[in-house]
């Protein structure tokens, strides 16, 4: 695999470019290209353990788009002008803990790996979860999963910005509301599935009303 050869200067550019686009041009599509480019820094993200404990949702469907605005008061204009709307699930504790079905099938099937590494890796994970983080409530390994799938909404919002494509994370929604929707006409599963976000993905119909303000970078910085 060739090492990638990415400028800097281009990459720091699409940070630039990138801002939390609140309307966006509706007359403009993103390409199945594009997006399935974006989708995949999501399936490429990195998360602990390597357990992927996320799934997403792309909702096009205008029906659907329609059922979510009651319930997610910062997306009605994002729904209504986005080219794609993504829904950001992340796994709930049945699925998280250290002996569950889903864990033995990701180290089994996806990671193959031998029997005596998935041992050595189950007691490491155990340990993880009962001793080094405490993750011995419900909430907690869902807020614990949610940090993961947080990684893969960086990743998707940044590729999108690289290609030219504006995106914005919406935490603006009804937690217990939505997927109560999300039970009744995604067909969610949430016992195993809880929203963590959502994200809409477009084309910007008007440039960012301010330059993009940040503390200052050695504010934030400190070398030891």
């Amino acid at each position: 695999m060739n090492t990638p050869n990415i400028a800097k200067e281009d990459v720091l550019n699409a940070f630039q470019y990138r801002h939390a686009t609140k309307e966006f041009d509706a007359t403009k599509t993103i390409s199945d290209e594009n997006m399935t480019f974006i989708l995949k820094t999501a399936n490429l993200s990195p998360s602990s353990f390597g357990f992927e404990p996320w799934h997403f949702i792309v909702v096009q469907d205008i029906e659907l788009r329609e059922l979510l605005k009651p319930v997610a008061w910062g997306a009605p204009l994002k729904l209504d002008t986005a080219s794609h709307f993504v829904l950001g699930l992340s796994m709930k504790a049945p699925m998280t803990k250290w002996d569950s079905d889903y864990i033995m099938h990701m180290m089994k099937n996806v990671k193959q790996f031998p029997e005596d590494v998935i041992e050595m890796y189950s007691k490491f994970y155990r340990e993880f979860q009962e001793r080094d983080f405490s993750l011995d409530t419900d909430k907690k390994l869902f807020d614990w999963a949610s940090k993961q799938a947080y990684i893969a909404l960086g990743n998707m919002m940044t590729s999108a910005a690289l290609i030219g494509i504006d995106s914005c994370p919406i935490e603006g929604f009804h937690q217990e509301k939505v997927e109560a929707l999300l039970q009744e006409k995604f067909e969610v599963d949430t016992e195993k599935y809880g929203l963590s976000y959502m994200v809409a993905f477009g084309y910007r119909k008007a440039e960012p009303p301010h330059v993009k303000s940040r503390r200052n970078f050695d504010e934030i910085i400190t070398w030891k």
